[in-house]
C-alpha cells in the first residue's frame, strides 16, 4: 500500500509541477509581448515619431474611445495599409453599461477605416457562447449606435462604449 501511495503522490506532484511550469511559460510569453509593444513605442519616440494616444486615433476614425480596455495604451498603426495592432498586457474581459461583455487577447489586430475596424483578430463577445468579433462599425461621427459583427451584425448603444473601463484578467482567450 505504501508503494502505491508513493507512486500516486509522485504522479500527482509531477502533474502539478508540469502545470505550474506551463503556467510560468505563458506568463513569460505575455510579459514578453508587453515589453515588445513598449519597446516599439519607445523606439518610435526616440526617432521623433510620436503617435497620438489610442483614444485620439479612435475618435479620428469615428469609433468610440472605450472600445479597448483602459490599459491598452501601446499600439502600432500603419497609415498606408490601415493595419492597427493594439497591445494589451494580459487577456481580459470588459463589461459595459449595456450589459455586453468583450474579451480581448493580448494582441488585437484589424484594419482601420473611417467608421470601422474590420478583419479583427483577438476580440470576442458573449452572445450565448463566446463568438469572435470580426468587425466594429458606426454610421458616422454622430451615430448613436455601434455595430458589432460576430457571425451576425448587432447594434449596441454607442454611449456604452464612450467610457474607458478596466479589463478584468481571465485565464484563457
Amino acid at each position: 500500500m505504501d508503494a502505491f501511495m508513493g507512486k500516486a503522490g509522485s504522479f500527482w506532484f509531477s502533474r502539478r509541477a508540469n502545470k505550474e511550469i506551463s503556467s510560468f511559460g505563458d506568463d513569460i510569453n505575455s510579459f514578453s509581448d508587453s515589453i515588445e509593444g513598449g519597446t516599439k513605442w519607445l523606439i518610435n519616440k526616440l526617432k521623433g515619431k510620436m503617435q497620438k494616444p489610442l483614444l485620439d486615433l479612435l475618435q479620428e476614425y469615428h469609433l468610440p474611445k472605450g472600445l479597448f480596455p483602459q490599459d491598452a495604451t501601446h499600439y502600432e498603426f500603419d497609415e498606408e495599409t490601415g493595419k492597427l495592432t493594439v497591445f494589451i498586457p494580459s487577456i481580459c474581459e470588459v463589461g459595459f453599461k449595456d450589459s455586453s461583455v468583450l474579451r480581448y487577447a493580448t494582441t488585437v489586430t484589424g484594419y482601420l477605416e473611417k467608421g470601422k475596424l474590420t478583419d479583427i483578430e483577438g476580440m470576442k463577445t458573449k452572445v450565448v457562447i463566446w463568438a469572435k468579433v470580426t468587425s466594429v462599425s458606426v454610421d458616422g461621427p454622430q451615430s448613436s449606435k455601434v455595430y458589432f459583427t460576430a457571425g451576425m451584425k448587432k447594434s449596441r448603444p454607442r454611449d456604452a462604449y464612450e467610457v474607458r473601463r478596466d479589463g478584468i484578467s481571465v485565464e484563457t482567450y
